[in-house]
């Protein structure tokens, strides 16, 4: 009996020591989980928004060994107020509504406002959130115009043979870019069990991205049809782009983008356990960085004298190519190739936009590019997207005069 006890308690023990092995060995990943849970809590969501390398896994990304692309300083009061939805509001108090952290505004090349709000300064790298896709289609026009891609019409898996079997078999580059795969995703942030939200743990886990995406299944209409936003669309096209090139999309975002853009600091991506950039959302930046990137599409795909794409990409990707949208859904401002126009949008007026309100606002007309980045818990709410577009044109307008 007592030999038997012993052998149980080295059993016990031995129980105890693997789990004690098993959870130190997991440790970051159940810590990781933990800060992601929080990561949009209300007393932590503007530190995290400038902290994303400790929660994630991440790609660095050098800014090269150019100078820095000069924003002149002339500096410019913002209009008092704008008129949105036939209300007036004023700027200062609609920005502190709105929770925004970094406000950059470019006029003609020149840096004419710069603020920061919440604690934020102008060294944080903040996440760009879906800001992130219009870079993306900036990388895309440069594989179109190297020939590695041949065609936005090709289908997908010609590219990423990992698709073969999936929903996106026989989607085409176009339909991923104009986001009418017409895969099946629920886009509900506010779910826990939404597509969107799982997909996040997947990432936060470690897990693959490229596995999650080959793994959809069902399609909710026939692809090309509609158009509705499903940002597991933009990992598709970054699958497209990796396979066409042989190179990972920040290596080559690096080379191809973020050097000749002469940025201020060194960005980086937020990554999948398996190195893989999170395409669809993961770029981090300074808010006046962002503002150099608007500059850059803005002026027709050259900065500082530099061209890294050419201007026929920019016209085609910042205009409307998508199909309608889907009936009943919530897209009621136009898209092109992972670019957003506003409703009535002057010629080249374009935006890119992330969840929490992050923008790149430009207005080719006025010479005006608007940064902003948030940390906007309400950004779902009517009338709040809209809004802000309208203050980004008043304020085009009033410092254009």
């Amino acid at each position: 009996m007592r030999k038997a006890l012993k052998w149980a308690g080295i059993g016990l023990l031995a129980l105890f020591v693997i789990a004690a092995v098993a959870v130190a060995l997991n440790w970051e990943r159940v810590e990781r989980l933990s800060r992601v849970n929080s990561l949009f809590s209300e007393e932590l969501i503007v530190s995290n928004f400038s902290a994303m390398d400790t929660m994630f896994e991440t790609a660095p990304m050098s800014r090269g060994e150019g100078g820095v692309t000069e924003l002149p300083a002339a500096a410019r009061d913002l209009p008092d107020g704008f008129e949105h939805d036939g209300q007036s509001y004023e700027i200062a108090e609609w920005l502190r509504d709105q929770a925004a952290t970094g406000l950059v505004v470019l006029e003609d090349g020149e840096l004419v406002h710069e603020a920061y709000f919440q604690g934020t300064d102008p060294e944080d790298r903040r996440i760009s959130w879906s800001v992130a896709k219009s870079f993306l289609s900036i990388l895309l026009g440069t594989a179109i115009e190297a020939g590695e891609i041949a065609s936005l019409d090709d289908p997908v898996e010609d590219y990423a043979p990992d698709l073969v079997g999936s929903a996106y078999e026989g989607v085409t580059v176009r339909q991923v870019a104009n986001m009418a795969s017409g895969v099946t995703f629920d886009e509900d942030y506010m779910d826990f069990n939404s597509d969107i939200n799982r997909m996040g743990r997947v990432l936060a886990l470690g897990g693959s991205m490229d596995e999650f995406a080959a793994g959809l299944s069902e399609r909710n209409r026939e692809a090309g049809e509609n158009w509705q936003y499903v940002s597991i669309d933009t990992h598709v096209l970054g699958m497209v782009i990796r396979g066409a090139t042989g190179r990972s999309v920040a290596d080559l975002m690096q080379d191809r983008l973020i050097a000749p853009l002469g940025l201020e600091a060194d960005p980086y991506y937020v990554t999948d356990g398996y190195g893989t950039a999170f395409v669809l959302g993961g770029l981090n930046l300074t808010t006046r960085d962002y503002a150099r990137f608007g500059l850059m599409v803005e002026q027709g795909g050259v900065i500082d004298g530099r061209r890294i794409v050419s201007e026929d990409w920019i016209a085609r990707s910042t205009s409307a190519s998508a199909p309608a949208p889907v009936p009943g859904g919530r897209e009621t401002h136009g898209y092109g190739l992972q670019w957003w126009l506003p409703e009535d949008a002057a010629p080249g007026e374009t935006y890119a936009v992330g969840v929490y309100d992050q923008y790149v606002y430009i207005d080719p007309q006025r010479d005006v590019v608007v940064a902003l980045n948030s940390a906007n818990r309400g950004f779902r709410e009517p009338g709040v997207r809209d809004g802000q577009i309208a203050m980004f044109r008043a304020i085009a307008e009033h410092v254009s005069d």
